[in-house]
């Protein structure tokens, strides 16, 4: 992979939706990224919900970002065994891309405030710098846990955007429209697979 500066941009994408695809793209932008490297889990060990199966997560993902060529998408941890974590897929994928320079590794809010409870989250820091969403344009606020650990840290100005899985599944549930929360491929492949009839 030809590439310097590259985002590792990690999740269920269960399904993946607008707001996934908004974050990616600024993170292109923002932080003159060459390419973002989605990465649907295989099995999150932190989820407790069943999941839709994995195929379809990763057609999912592919479909959403098949428009742009810096978009790239891996299926490492659907193939690993075992719970995926994301030091493990970090890892793999700086000795596989050796020639990169810096991995971004791409958050929400929500998974920063969560990261010390990440498997090896002390190595994982000294690997990646992280890229946070940042709510209504301010800072993300710094985690207790993580304000004695040295860790870089960028902040993606990312405006509020009312979508998350769970209002597409329990939208989807109910029989309402989504097709302003998702990608127009995704829409049609949720509905021709039939996916998330029930929550």
């Amino acid at each position: 992979m030809e590439a310097r500066r590259v985002g590792i941009f990690g999740g269920s994408f269960d399904p993946v939706h607008n707001a996934h695809v908004a974050l990616a793209r600024l993170a292109l932008a923002h932080l003159a990224l060459d390419r973002v490297v989605w990465i649907p889990a295989g099995q999150p060990w932190q989820k407790a919900r069943r999941l839709a199966p994995a195929e379809h997560r990763l057609a999912m993902v592919r479909a959403a970002v098949a428009d742009e060529p810096r978009f790239e998408v891996d299926d490492c941890e659907i193939r690993r065994a075992g719970p995926s974590y994301t030091l493990d897929t970090v890892k793999e994928l700086r000795e596989r891309w050796p020639g990169v320079q810096e991995w971004f590794l791409i958050l929400g809010q929500d998974q920063y405030a969560a990261l010390s409870t990440w498997h090896g989250w002390r190595e994982l820091l000294q690997c990646v710098t992280l890229a946070v969403a940042g709510r209504e344009g301010c800072e993300p606020a710094q985690p207790e846990a993580l304000r004695s650990v040295p860790h870089r840290l960028h902040t993606l100005p990312l405006p509020p955007l009312p979508v998350s899985s769970t209002l597409v599944r329990q939208r989807r549930a109910a029989g309402l429209d989504i097709v302003a929360l998702v990608p127009p491929a995704v829409a049609s492949y949720i509905d021709c697979h039939r996916l998330y009839l029930t929550e």
